[in-house]
């Protein structure tokens, strides 16, 4: 990894860190994922986290049934429809997830210096000396001298319902752990988390296969994020699923890294997902506090220079119950942007936090300021040498339009695209200016009926760094031999300009097909 490559834009003023935040339809360039829950499930609260910048839509099929989940989607559609802004849908599947069983819901009180004993026997009451797991494995996974750790679901990190042991020995199938700290679990559910150990369960379970086949084709999920990613293999098993799966064959699969084998396995992994998730929880118990810092910018990069998004986690913990971020939280969203991230996905924050529409919008103030030092001219040097020459034809095109935006100093590029590839080459070049995909769909038949694509398409950019997608009319090509797109162009104009982005006088770049040739031409505007 290069050492270089997160340099600011200098210098800078000052002067201008006193400057009040100018107000804009797009609050960053960078996406936020929400997390929906009980704290952020309501027609109103959706709406207003999609006002304040939320554009992917995170259910974490962790917890809650298909019920609960399908009534806070509804929700959400209620709340697109309301304020005409389009959102994503992830599925967040629970994977090979280890959980402490408590049936009774009361609150355990485990003391520093003393036993516990891990069992698979979930028919016994979790008690201060006894925690049933949902797993027989675990005395075949761990030796002596392990870490195992248990905490709230979606703890924060600065909890106490958190606990750290130290397996002590193992009997049979129990395992004898040392308690290290002391710690009351009171929450309703808790995951387990064992440091460094492989954990011999599929990656995508009975459970996430059955969620998936129903409430995922019933959905059309847009995204697929796939918990404790460890291998490639992982990857093309989900897509197998997925293709059997109707129109799920369009879903993406993020690969969600939270432990060492998937960090081991990491470039092969790259290869296969459509994106990243860094899921900094997990992933901070697998690793030591001091190498996280490593892995996020060494693997971000990796993904910017294969223009895949890449998603951080875990970035303002304490706004779970604080109306206000940590200075340090605050330079962690920002470093975040700088390091090259497309997105932020908030969990505990806006899945059970007090504040999920101010973290939002305070994630999104954060992101903002930190793209105005962001330094694209040399990333966008580091990403042209990264693909080297002879460039393909899509690549020096969307290159090409880049470059051209920043020397007019364009207000925005707007691109006609029908898969969302044009559009998603350009934004890995990270311009300084939104671009604008304009989704044209293409008609489409399984000798039954006729249908429209593209707004998987355009829902799918939502997670891409400076995407704003909109869908076309479909009566107007997206290859056009007489320059038909006109009308649609005017279409995407009336759009900037309705949205801010767009002044008159402004240049604004365009990127489209004309019959076999790829065109970028700059466009300046009159009154």
């Amino acid at each position: 990894m290069n050492s270089n490559h997160l340099l600011l834009e200098e210098p800078i003023r000052m002067a201008s860190i006193l400057e009040p935040s100018k107000p804009s339809f797009f609050p960053a360039m960078t996406k936020i994922v929400g997390t929906l829950g009980p704290k952020s499930r309501s027609v109103e609260i959706i709406s207003d986290c999609l006002k304040a910048g939320m554009s992917v839509a995170r259910f974490d099929f962790s917890w809650g049934d298909i019920e609960f989940h399908q009534e806070t989607l509804e929700n959400l559609k209620t709340a697109v429809k309301s304020i005409r802004k389009l959102c994503a849908i992830m599925l967040d599947t629970g994977g090979p997830e280890l959980q402490v069983v408590n049936k009774t819901e009361h609150p355990i009180s485990l003391e520093a210096d003393t036993k516990v004993i891990l069992t698979p026997d979930q028919d016994k009451p979790a008690t201060s000396n006894l925690l049933p797991i949902n797993y027989h494995g675990l005395s075949k996974a761990v030796k002596k001298g392990d870490t195992i750790f248990i905490g709230q679901y979606l703890f924060t990190g600065n909890e106490t319902t958190s606990v750290w042991l130290e397996v002590d020995e193992v009997c049979s199938e129990d395992v004898v752990c040392l308690i290290k700290n002391s710690a009351t679990l009171s929450g309703t559910l808790y995951t387990l988390h064992v440091s460094q150990i492989r954990i011999d369960m599929p990656t995508l379970t009975d459970k996430d296969k059955e969620v998936i086949s129903i409430w995922g084709v019933q959905n059309n999920i847009d995204i697929l994020s796939l918990s404790y990613t460890r291998h490639a293999e992982d990857i093309r098993h989900a897509r197998s699923f997925l293709s059997k799966l109707g129109e799920l064959n369009q879903t993406q699969i993020f690969a969600k890294i939270e432990n060492i084998e998937g960090l081991t396995h990491f470039d092969e992994i790259l290869q296969e997902a459509d994106g990243i998730i860094f899921s900094r929880g997990n992933l901070g118990i697998d690793l030591p506090p001091e190498k996280v810092f490593l892995f996020q910018k060494a693997a971000v990069y990796k993904c910017n220079m294969m223009g895949k998004p890449a998603v951080v986690t875990r970035v303002v913990d304490s706004m779970t119950d604080n109306l206000r971020p940590t200075r340090a939280e605050a330079t962690d969203v920002a470093n975040a942007v700088l390091d090259g991230s497309d997105a932020i996905l908030l969990g505990a924050e806006t899945l059970r936090g007090l504040y999920p529409v101010e973290t939002v919008s305070t994630v999104g103030k954060i992101c903002a300021e930190a793209e105005k030092v962001f330094n694209q001219d040399l990333y966008f040097k580091k990403t042209v040498k990264n693909v080297g020459e002879p460039m393909s034809h899509l690549e020096s095109i969307a290159s090409s339009a880049v470059r051209a935006a920043i020397k007019v100093k364009a207000s925005a590029i707007i691109c006609f695209t029908s898969s969302g590839r044009a559009c998603r080459l350009i934004a890995k070049y990270r311009p300084t200016m939104p671009v604008i995909s304009v989704v044209i769909p293409r008609l489409k038949t399984n000798q039954l009926r006729w249908t429209f694509s593209g707004a998987f398409e355009a829902r799918q950019s939502l997670i891409v760094r400076g995407l704003f997608p909109m869908l076309a009319d479909p009566r107007h090509p997206a290859e056009s031999k007489s320059g038909s797109n006109e009308s649609v162009l005017k279409v995407a104009l009336d759009h900037g300009k309705a949205s801010g982005v767009i002044k008159p006088h402004d240049r604004v770049v365009v990127c489209q097909k004309l019959g076999d040739a790829s065109v970028v031409k700059i466009l300046e505007l009159e009154d």
